[in-house]
Order: C-alpha cells, then structure tokens, then sequence
C-alpha cells in the first residue's frame, strides 16, 4: 500500500482550550477531511517558534497549509495605520506568535522547497511573508465593494472570481470562472514581488496568487487562495481538485526526492 503523503497544517490557536482552559491549537475539521478524501494524511504543526522544530515539521512533511484565522499584525507589512482602521483589525489570541510561527514556517518551506498551499489568512500571511502588504479593511478601504464577509453563507458560493487563462488554478479547476465563498474583511493591497494574481473578483479583490514563472522554479507547487475551498469540496467537483491537485503534487515531489536519492546509492 502506497503511503499517503503527510501534509503539515498551520492551526489557529484558540483562547481557552476544554482541557483546564489552556490556550490551545484550533483545526477546523474541514481541512482535515477535504485532505483524507484526497488520499492525504493532515497532521497539524505543533504551537511552536523553535526554527529547528518547524525545520524538522517541514523536513517530515510532503507539503504544507497554512488556513485562516485571526488578522496578520498590520505592524508587520503596514509603517503607519490610523485609529481608524486599527479598530476593525482582530489580532490571535496568542500575542502574535502565530504570526512569527507561520513567517518561520513559510521561510522554511521555500528552503526546503516543499509544495505549499496557502488559504484566507495563509493566503495573506504569505503575501506578506513574500513582501507584499494588506488591505486591513476592505468596506472602509474600497468604496463599493462587495460585502466579502459572508458568514451567514460560509459554506455556499455568492460570488465569482475570474481566473488567469492557462494559470495552475484554471488548469486545476478546468475554469475560467469560479465560484467561491467568502469569509474575509482584509485582502491582498500590493501583491508581493514573486507572486503574480490568477483569480480576482468582480471589484477587484485578489482571489488567487501563484509564483510568476520567473520564479516558478523556487518550488515544486505554489497556489494561494482568499476563499475557503474546503467548504466546498464536497459538492463542487472543482474545489475537490484543487486539494486533488496540491496532493498529486507533494506525491510527486516526495517521488522525485526518493528517485534523486537512491540515483546517489
């Protein structure tokens, strides 16, 4: 039986856990479903801003996602934010350390060169990690947008995110228009260097990003998305294929490493 690959997931940290009310990782079941109906095996990433532990997660693992949460610290892409706009922004419960974790993390998958997914918040912190920066609030900082924060529809498609022809989300998807949730106040303002926009909304909203093909060499497989997929991939067949797509793809490096290693024996 083949192994199925290991992919590391990026938990948001929750305030007070059931066990004694300790502070506690948070993984929506979703994620972990979506990747078992794969083929997948998920396995969340310890509470931790050790280099050497995140360097040993990512070696171990085939791929990595990062999944939504709390507000990236504008203090990390942003040189001044006014009162105003600082109110709307929800920072983790855990002072932080999310923020430096998944910074760490994303610095080590590229070293590493591992497959890399990236969803809502993943989707934002890798923007920044890359040297991008943030919208922090898009009613307050896009006059006529649309309302992207759809709770009450978490799980149901209300808008449409046009796709870049021949980009690796419309190969995956075999779309040109897809469908998404949405569940975010922020959104990607300067899209970082290395990253190329492959799905936007309507009014603009950066829905998808991927590496430009200058640096599409850097790693193995690179799709961030602003919307939730895996709340989704039970009924749209296209959603399903973007985890089937991430999964092949940390298949097939893990593939290659064991080829390129045993071609040295």
């Amino acid at each position: 039986m083949r192994r199925p690959p290991l992919i590391l997931i990026s938990p948001n940290i929750e305030k007070k856990g059931d066990e004694f009310g300790d502070a506690s990782i948070s993984l929506s079941e979703t994620y972990q479903q979506v990747l078992m109906g794969v083929g997948a095996l998920p396995l969340a990433m310890p509470a931790t801003l050790s280099r050497p532990l995140i360097a040993e997660c990512v070696r171990r693992a085939d791929g990595v996602l990062l999944t939504g949460g709390e507000d990236v610290n504008p203090e990390l892409y942003a040189d001044k934010v006014s009162a105003r706009l600082r109110e709307t922004v929800t920072l983790t419960p855990d002072g932080g350390a999310r923020d430096y974790r998944e910074l760490a993390l994303i610095d080590e998958v590229f070293r590493q060169r591992k497959p890399l997914m990236a969803i809502c918040r993943g989707h934002q912190v890798l923007n920044v990690a890359l040297g991008g920066t943030l919208m922090l609030d898009i009613r307050r900082q896009m006059p006529g947008a649309a309302n992207h924060r759809r709770m009450d529809k978490r799980s149901e498609v209300v808008h449409e995110a046009r796709l870049t022809a021949g980009s690796l989300l419309a190969k995956i998807t075999g779309r040109q228009c897809l469908s998404v949730n949405s569940t975010h106040h922020q959104a990607i303002a300067r899209v970082a260097g290395p990253l190329t926009p492959t799905a936007v909304s309507p009014d603009g909203v950066v829905e998808g990003c991927e590496l430009k093909p200058a640096a599409a060499h850097w790693l193995p497989f690179l799709l961030s998305v602003q919307f939730h997929p895996e709340r989704l991939a039970d009924r749209y067949t296209e959603h399903r294929a973007i985890f089937c797509g991430f999964t092949q793809a940390c298949i097939l490096h893990r593939k290659k490493k064991y080829e390129g290693q045993n071609s040295n024996c």
